[in-house]
């Protein structure tokens, strides 16, 4: 995968500056999303590779499968990416895309993972405390890893905060190794 972040991260910036000059951001990532799920099909996934098909049908496949969903500019940028073979970088495009989209609308995903499952009044306070500390927008997802044996491990982006019972003990254990 990391060498199609590679090659996704230019086309997901033109993507994106693309999206933002003609003010169609939702339309841009239902079309990023949908044709990286459609990407991932087998069926799919074997045309775009098939070597007897044309980069030109490859793309106009893609355009027809996706139908509504194609922005303005859409069909051409699909018609570069299969030109340039990278019609299989789609779902790392749509993954850059949405991080593009995050930071420029001030937002952030965060994945919170617990030893125990968090009722809401939880989730709020931690979504109120991270709001502030981050200085974004957060949207949590959560969920359980009863090996944390206690407390939370916070990922947001880059940044990765971890509160867990067993991080703390990783810690206290590399600190009396030394």
């Amino acid at each position: 995968m990391s060498d199609n972040v590679t090659q996704a991260r230019p086309y997901a910036r033109a993507a994106f500056e693309l999206a933002r000059e003609n003010d169609s951001l939702d339309a841009w990532s239902a079309m990023l999303a949908e044709a990286a799920r459609l990407t991932a099909d087998e069926r799919v996934h074997r045309l775009i590779h098939d070597p007897r098909r044309a980069a030109r049908d490859k793309g106009n496949t893609l355009v027809e499968l996706l139908g509504e969903l194609v922005p303005e500019r859409g069909a051409n940028f699909l018609m570069v990416l299969a030109r340039q073979q990278r019609l299989d970088a789609l779902a790392a495009m749509s993954e850059l895309f949405e991080a593009e989209r995050e930071a420029h609308e001030q937002r952030i995903s965060v994945e919170i993972i617990s030893a125990y499952p968090l009722d809401q009044a939880q989730q709020d306070k931690l979504a109120q405390a991270l709001e502030k500390r981050l200085n974004r927008e957060i949207t949590i997802t959560t969920s359980v890893d009863e090996t944390l044996l206690g407390g939370v491990v916070i990922r947001a982006g880059d940044t990765v905060i971890d509160g867990s019972a067993r991080g703390r003990l990783n810690r206290l254990a590399s600190l009396l190794n030394h």
